[in-house]
């Protein structure tokens, strides 16, 4: 069983070497353990020193292009060098290297598809009160919209097994975290926890450049992904909430007139008549989006026949049973 441990980097030439120190050599049920560095446009000494620690594979970037594309182009290579577990871990040692061992272990033993570390971030000194609150808030509705329970949905120090990542696709360009959660809990893949106690903060997040940014941006990549998956709830919600209130105005008209004073009160009429179409578009809205989700249901199964196809040349030690083929197709050695 082959490790693959991807370190996305953006000049962390001072905090590296820690990171690649304290990367278990062995583990348990492991053959085989690689290091994969994302250059994402670095421009001081990261790739040297890594090299110097003894890592032979890189993803390199020619500028910089972001925390998710970094991480889908390190998938896709860690997937072309046949990895049966990808940990995704950060370059400037905020997670301890160290409790990879656990982290795999879930995956290693066939009880989850994508293990995500829990920070603990209640207990983080250098996270402020309404930061805390925030991460508290952000993994309820990313639990609520995935259908899980997990305490730290942003959390970056997790495994995938293989089968999951030829499943799952990343569309966001900020952050693949909470996008990932959102795409596994609705695939109804097998999705577990492992808490861990962080290192000692070493620079400010490069992610975001104030706490508002992050909220903006990560609020976005949740509403997106609730529309891809669950979008009759949100347009039927908005159907049946106009509707409602599109019919009071004509109920109070229709009292105003019984009474013998309607002619005045034309303005409940109107503000009714937009309410209803107000209903009416949004419940259009919610039929074009489930038509998309279909197509995009369709879209990600021929991609994912697609890294089938395509990294099947790293199959060599199992079989891999398609279940849409439902035959077993074993790729020759590399």
């Amino acid at each position: 069983m082959r490790l693959v441990v991807q370190i996305p980097c953006l000049n962390e030439e001072s905090t590296l070497p820690s990171v690649l120190e304290s990367i278990p050599r062995t583990i348990e049920g492991i053959d085989e353990i690689v290091v994969v560095v994302i250059d994402d446009g670095c421009t001081d000494r990261t790739v040297e020193i890594a090299r110097q620690h003894g890592v032979e594979h890189f993803v390199r970037h020619t500028s910089t292009r972001g925390l998710a594309r970094s991480f889908q182009d390190g998938i896709s290579y860690a997937l072309a060098l046949g990895a049966d577990i990808v940990v995704n871990t950060d370059g400037d040692n905020q997670y301890p290297q160290d409790r990879i061992c656990d982290l795999v272990a879930p995956v290693r033993d066939g009880h989850a598809d994508v293990v995500i570390a829990d920070r603990q971030t209640g207990q983080i000194q250098h996270f402020s009160p309404m930061k805390k609150a925030l991460q508290r808030l952000g993994s309820g509705v990313v639990n609520k919209v995935a259908g899980t329970e997990l305490p730290d949905a942003a959390s970056g120090f997790r495994a995938y097994s293989r089968e999951s990542l030829m499943r799952l696709n990343t569309v966001t360009r900020f952050s693949y975290c909470m996008e990932t959660i959102i795409q596994a809990g609705n695939m109804r893949l097998a999705i577990d926890s492992v808490p861990v106690v962080t290192n000692a903060k070493t620079r400010d997040s490069r992610l975001f450049s104030s706490t508002r940014q992050h909220v903006w941006r990560s609020g976005a990549a949740i509403v997106r992904s609730y529309i891809m998956f669950r979008p009759y709830v949100i347009f039927g919600s908005l159907m049946a909430a106009f509707g409602v209130l599109g019919l009071v105005p004509f109920l109070r008209y229709a009292v105003i007139e019984a009474a013998g004073d309607g002619g005045g009160h034309l303005q409940s009429l109107l503000v009714g008549a937009v309410l209803l179409i107000m209903a009416f578009l949004s419940g259009m809205l919610g039929v074009i989006s489930d038509l998309i989700r279909t197509n995009r249901i369709l879209i990600e199964t021929t991609l994912e026949h697609t890294k089938r196809a395509r990294f099947s040349a790293g199959e060599d030690r199992h079989a891999v049973v398609d279940p849409l083929v439902t035959q077993a197709v074993t790729a020759p050695a590399p």
